[in-house]
């Protein structure tokens, strides 16, 4: 005998589960067409449910943007494997916390979350200077934590240590994730020297005197 269940209200857990289809769906549409060759008829479809449930959520392909990139940003930090490091010696961690950052922005997901963010931030001016920063958030504790350690010891002077942390993130990340958005990558060796020298100057800024 078949029982017949009773059709009703989808259950919180069952809501979450629709979202997490249709966020994932709508974030590999984005990044494989971009913003306008994707429609909400193809994120239906990749996700695997009715337009029906899609408009029931979002009332418009620009409402599941300004959702699904910021929150693919967030997940893509929160996913962020950051490696203990060394705290005792300074030049060490500091290599070790480049040399993590540069790989995390090299991958392929985030330079191209990064572009399709920085192409479409003149439409959504909401999210793209947020979006540009979300990267940096665990491991720039992270950092700022080694800093404000070492400063307090009176290794280095610094003044502002978060400001700190975010200039040697930059020297580190942004000029090779712009070349990856062109489909340019450095060699390892370069790239090694690349942060050691990041690492180097920085210091140079930030040993008493």
């Amino acid at each position: 005998m078949v029982v017949k269940t009773r059709r009703g209200h989808p259950t919180e857990a069952q809501s979450r589960a629709v979202r997490q289809q249709l966020r994932e769906a709508a974030v590999a549409m984005f990044l494989d067409r971009g913003y306008d060759g994707t429609s909400m008829e193809a994120i239906a479809e990749a996700a695997g449910v009715t337009k029906r449930t899609l408009y029931s959520r979002y009332p418009d392909k620009r409402a599941v943007f300004l959702d699904v990139i910021p929150w693919a940003f967030t997940r893509a930090v929160e996913n962020d494997p950051i490696s203990r490091v060394n705290g005792n010696d300074l030049r060490a961690a500091l290599i070790a916390i480049g040399r993590g950052a540069l790989k995390r922005a090299l991958e392929p997901d985030i330079v191209r979350l990064h572009l399709i963010a920085r192409v479409e931030a003149h439409r959504f001016p909401e999210f793209s200077v947020g979006a540009e920063n979300l990267g940096w958030a665990t491991r720039q504790r992270q950092l700022m934590d080694l800093l404000r350690r070492h400063a307090d010891a009176g290794a280095i002077e610094v003044d502002d240590i978060e400001l700190a942390a975010e200039h040697f993130l930059a020297m580190v990340e942004a000029f090779p994730a712009r070349l990856a958005e062109f489909g340019i990558y450095r060699s390892h060796k370069s790239q090694q020297r690349h942060i050691t020298h990041a690492v180097d100057l920085f210091l140079r800024g930030a040993l008493p005197r």
